[in-house]
């Protein structure tokens, strides 16, 4: 049984109190997540080969977290609420690597990262953003690379992409047009979008993405660049890209940076009735998926898993995911938010460490 299971199946073993007391402990915690630290704060009743046991098992999945988080989903789902897929990776630099932690391409810092690489797709709407679907890009496959011998993940974050998204679709959560990164932006996910899902979404492309002004041009190949494209940046004009079958809206944005300098993305979209004011206001939800990550990291330890091997530290995130959601839903409910939570708990930790320090009497220096 896996923990999201086990975080499900309230009151049917010891396990599952076991698995709440981990949540908490991941949610009130500001150091490492080892098993022996979790013993330790309920006075030994619980060995730390229980909760190394614990998360042993086989690694949960997607569908065990959205059994969990489907109430959640449920109370906070609204007509243009919109699942958002994007990745992280948490840094963990000196442990040993495996299948779950190795060598990624951090994107932000532009180098490899050693840590674990995973893919959320939080459902964002007005009340409160519960993750609908996780994937951890576990790189089990081997390959040469200019005479190196490399990792890599057997699936492509692109086809994680399409799963969750389409996941959230057939489980009839209420969405409208979805927002999406640059990285996915293929042809593949567009084709999903429009055929599969029947749902039409916001996408920026690369600047050095080719199009047809035409669908003449493109029968004869003549394609420009999406950064030459003449347009007003308030007025969409219809492209042909080369992969897909049918035209999309073609928009530019002009962004000022707080050091001058500007940034330029192309967002498309194939629903032909939206706007310009539209088309930016539902890209710029995406960026929702930055704040979700931030509280993941910060407040859920997902870099701290305890133990070596890779269930029990796919498990552990999992584990993080159960302890984002618990004060997210205490936001929707209408109580603190996660960075105010985790104040409160540290802030009520120094008065216990404090009152424990003078029970201690140490010695007085004089002013």
């Amino acid at each position: 049984m896996s923990f999201c299971e086990k975080n499900n199946r309230k009151g049917e073993n010891m396990n599952d109190n076991l698995s709440d007391l981990h949540t908490d402990r991941l949610i009130g915690s500001f150091g490492a997540s080892a098993a022996a630290g979790l013993s330790s704060p309920v006075g030994g009743s619980m060995s730390h080969d229980r909760i190394t046991r614990m998360l042993s098992p086989e690694p949960g999945t997607s569908a065990d977290l959205r059994r969990m988080v489907r109430p959640p989903i449920r109370q906070s789902e609204t007509a243009d609420g919109v699942p958002i897929t994007d990745d992280g990776i948490p840094e963990k630099p000196p442990t040993d690597g495996n299948g779950i932690i190795c060598r990624h391409h951090d994107r932000c810092g532009g180098r490899n990262v050693k840590g674990i690489s995973f893919m959320t797709a939080p459902y964002h709407s007005r009340k409160a953003v519960p993750p609908a679907g996780s994937r951890t890009a576990a790189e089990t496959e081997y390959h040469t690379e200019k005479g190196r011998e490399k990792r890599r993940c057997p699936v492509p974050k692109n086809r994680y992409c399409r799963e969750m998204t389409s996941q959230a679709v057939r489980n009839r959560i209420r969405s409208g047009c979805v927002p999406a990164d640059v990285r996915s932006a293929s042809a593949g996910n567009m084709m999903s979008g429009r055929h599969g899902m029947k749902k039409s979404s916001v996408m920026p492309v690369k600047a050095d993405r080719s199009m047809a002004m035409s669908s003449s041009d493109r029968r004869q190949g003549r394609y420009v660049r999406a950064d030459e494209v003449m347009c007003g940046t308030d007025t969409p004009i219809k492209i042909f890209p080369g992969q897909a079958d049918f035209p999309l809206f073609f928009i530019r944005q002009v962004f000022a940076d707080r050091d001058g300098s500007e940034g330029v993305p192309y967002p498309v979209t194939a629903d032909t009735a939206l706007t310009y004011e539209q088309i930016t206001a539902i890209y710029r939800r995406r960026r929702n998926t930055e704040c979700h990550h931030r509280s993941l990291r910060q407040n859920a330890s997902p870099e701290k898993p305890p133990g070596k091997i890779v269930n029990t530290r796919t498990n552990h995130f999992s584990a993080c995911l159960c302890g984002y959601v618990r004060p997210e839903m205490l936001r929707f409910s209408g109580r603190s938010d996660h960075f105010a939570l985790k104040a409160e708990i540290y802030i009520s930790a120094l008065r216990s460490a404090f009152s424990e320090l003078q029970k201690l009497q140490p010695l007085k220096i004089a002013a």
